[in-house]
This record gives structure tokens, sequence and C-alpha cells, in this order.
């Protein structure tokens, strides 16, 4: 599987150590097969069958966007709804004279991609985005830039040509407090990704980015949401307003003395809780849990997932916890946490979850076996995790 393959090549545990956040990392020849994750022909059945508007689609040329009516038209509904149609001719034109067309978040529309997403998401316990770019000259469709989250590259098809230049301001945020400064004259590294290569780039990092030779070209863009200081402060002011040093009113009238003592005391119980053992894991675990994936009904099942052993199951989230916890009568539980929500499960369930977390599709028999219990009572956990989002199902894997 591509997803599984781009973990290993770019190092597992030795890149987390070494790489995440700190250098780029090139790896010729990553993927395998990378047109099973996407092709052109996946581009043209999603332009033809989804209406895709600016900025879900567009088409970008030296920095700046295209208008759409370069390439669409506007269509009026009978309901007095209003969408544009990308007409192919046009749109063959701007990319004949230079654009680059980009498809965001295509994860959420071609499972193959939300795979790699979810797989990501797994390893890497944040949030991913995965765009498609695709382009047929040399022509730079984007400028010199950098990124406000790191990005891990994988060339489909063609070649791309890549010039990187070192940050010129360490993390840059999207709502910063300045911008970094100009990119240096010098690349730090010039390459040319082939199909199957990745590239790893962390925030920060200048780039140009342009088809090589003019040769076409289509890579994902797998887009890492970072997690900052910014994100824990923000975190731990929602927990600490269980205190009452938090939820008090400011001494905003109060004399010298008193504002001073407000402030020493509020200074203690701030150093307190960061000192928290295992304050950065709750916040992980926090952030995992919160996040809702990529959200898919079970239809046509609204009253509960039936015992078919054919029927397929899957998260729909990458970041899905399994704990243990103790339950409400005492007992020791496995608590399963995701999208939001948290559901306690019997300890002979968790086998059947822990596959699922493996991502994929995984019939009722197959989850029915591995915790060695029946298909009907693989179907009610099942349904469980469906009623709180954080699954779903379809007749058989395709």
């Amino acid at each position: 599987m591509a997803s599984q393959l781009i973990a290993e090549r770019l190092g597992q545990e030795e890149f987390l150590a070494r790489s995440l956040h700190r250098e780029f990392r090139y790896v010729p020849g990553a993927v395998t097969d990378p047109g099973a994750l996407v092709s052109f022909d996946t581009l043209n059945d999603l332009l033809s069958t989804h209406r895709l508007e600016v900025p879900r689609l567009r088409l970008s040329a030296g920095g700046e966007m295209l208008p759409q009516h370069r390439y669409a038209v506007p269509v009026t509904t009978r309901r007095h709804t209003v969408w544009q149609r990308t007409h192919p001719a046009e749109l063959h034109q701007c990319l004949a004279e230079g654009a680059s067309l980009v498809i965001d978040a295509i994860d959420e529309l071609h499972e193959p991609v939300a795979d790699l997403a979810q797989h990501l998401e797994s390893w890497l316990r944040t949030h991913v985005q995965v765009n498609a770019y695709a382009s047929w000259s040399a022509r730079e469709g984007f400028g010199t830039h950098w990124d406000d989250h790191d990005v891990i590259v994988v060339q489909v098809e063609g070649s791309k040509h890549w010039r990187l230049y070192a940050p010129t301001r360490i993390a840059p945020m999207h709502r910063d407090t300045a911008q970094p400064e100009p990119p240096p004259e010098q690349p730090v590294a010039d390459l040319v990704l082939e199909p199957g290569d990745v590239l790893y780039l962390p925030r920060g990092w200048w780039h140009a980015v342009a088809a090589d030779q003019g040769v076409r070209s289509l890579h994902l863009t797998c887009g890492l949401a970072p997690h900052t200081g910014a994100d824990l402060i923000g975190w731990l002011s929602e927990m600490l307003r269980a205190t009452e040093q938090v939820r008090a009113d400011l001494p905003l009238h109060a004399g010298p003395d008193a504002q001073a003592a407000y402030m020493r005391s509020l200074r203690e119980h701030l150093v307190a809780a960061l000192g928290e053992p295992g304050l950065l894991e709750r916040f992980a675990v926090a952030r995992d849990a919160e996040d809702v994936g990529r959200l898919r009904p079970a239809l046509p099942h609204l009253d509960g997932v039936p015992a078919d052993p054919d029927l397929c199951v899957r998260l729909t989230t990458g970041r899905a916890r399994l704990m243990s916890a103790v339950g409400g009568e005492g007992a020791v539980v496995v608590r399963f946490a995701a999208a939001g929500q948290e559901v306690d499960f019997d300890p002979a369930v968790e086998p059947l979850l822990r596959c699922l977390l493996g991502g994929g599709w995984v019939s009722l028999a197959e989850l029915a076996a591995a915790a060695e219990l029946a298909v009907a009572d693989a179907a009610a956990v099942a349904g469980e995790l469906v009623a709180v989002q954080a699954a779903t199902v379809r007749g058989s894997v395709w």
C-alpha cells in the first residue's frame, strides 16, 4: 500500500526523531505504484461529476490565481442557485498557456487518497489535507513561496523541478506577528522529482516548483496541520476554566497591591498547570479525540448495523485512540475516543477495535474472527461506532 510505503521509506521512528519539523528529506522511488493513488483520469472524473468551484478548484500562474470566468461559465438552476460549469476547451487553453490546476482536499473526494491521508494521520497524529497539483509547462504556478505547515509531496506522473531555500523565519505561522525575510539567492537543494519520489518539507522552507522541461506533471501535496505552543496554551486555558482562579474577574479597579497579588496567584497557577507530568500527551490525546476525520453516512442502515458477515466497516478518522479506563461501575474497560466522542467497551472487544485502527475496509466476518465474537456482536460494536460518527459501512469491498 502506497501510504504504508511512504512512512517506511521516510524512516518511521528515525524520521520522527531527526527530520520532522527540522530538515527536508528526499526519498527517490519511495512509492512503487503512485498511479494507484490518483491519475489524470481521476481529475477528469472529478471535474465532470462534481461542481468544483474556487477555491476548491483553481488555476494559478506566476503566483496569481486566474479569474474563474477564464475557464467556467455561470449556470442558473431551476431553483435559482448559481454554479460555475467548467468548460474543457477554455480549461485546456489556460493550462496550455502555463497555468497550474489545483484541487484542494482531494482526500475528501477520492478514496485512495483518503486512505493515504488517514494512514499519515495515524502515524503523525495530526490532521492531513491532500491537494492535487497538475501542470504542463515550465512556468511556475505559485512563484517562490513558503507554507505555514509541513508537507509531504508524492510525485505521481511526469516530473517536477523543485528548488529549496532555507527558511528566513523559524516556524512561521498562518496568524503571525511578522513575515519572513526574502529567501536566500542560492537554493540548498535543486531536485527533479520523478514518479514515485517523495519529498518532505518543513514549514517555512522557501520553494519554487515547475514542471521539468515543460513535461506534464501530477503530484499530491499532503499538508500536515501544525501543533504549536500557541495551540497548547489555548487548549490549557480552556481546561483551566474549571478553576476558580481563572474564572474570577480581573481586579481591574483594585489597587496596585491587590492586582500584584492576583497576578502572583495566577502565575503560580499557570506554572503549576504547565508543570503537570504528561501534559503534552494529554494535549495530543485530546486533539486526536476531537478530530472528526472524513465523515461518511452509513446508508441505508438507519437503526444499527445488520449482522451480515460480508458487510464492511471502516473508521472515518485516522486518529482514533484506544485507552484502558475504569468504567462507571469500577470495571476495567477499553475506551475508544474519536470524532469528539468516547465509547467504553468490554476488553474482549479490543482485538476488533485494533483491527479497525489498521485502516481500510474490514468485513464483519473478519472483525468477529479477530475478537472471537459472533458476527452479531461485531455488528453491535460497529453500530455503536457508526452512531458516534466514528465509522461507516458498505456492502462489500470494491
